[in-house]
């Protein structure tokens, strides 16, 4: 998958932003906190799992490898992954840092 369309991917969630601290690093982030984050010297996507055991379940099982630079419960996903592997990758870790937020935020992201 190409970064770009990682990128259409991340820009397709309610409340999600691009944050681009550097001209090298792509960042996602819904209600200030970042969901997925890729760049040119990553091969991959690194996204974050409910847990360090889930991150560690999908190592083991080489769906990802070990996100450098990021608490253990992220993973970084290869972008030559399955799609939809990928996809599904990206929707979880946004569903779980939009879960985190206040109710009060989710409405405010969601225009309900």
């Amino acid at each position: 998958m190409s970064r770009e369309r990682v990128n259409q991917i991340c820009a397709s969630y309610a409340g999600a932003t691009a944050s681009d601290p550097t001209t090298e690093l792509d960042s996602w982030k819904v209600g200030g906190k970042m969901f997925a984050c890729f760049g040119d010297r990553i091969d991959g996507v690194c996204l974050k799992t409910d847990s360090v055991e889930t991150a560690q379940m999908l190592i083991d099982a080489g769906a990802g490898t070990k996100a450098p630079y990021f608490h253990k419960s992220w993973v970084l996903v290869s972008m030559t992954s399955d799609a939809e592997e990928l996809r599904h990758r990206i929707a979880v870790s946004y569903d779980i840092i939009f879960k985190s937020l206040t109710k009060k935020v989710q409405a405010a992201l969601t225009g309900s």
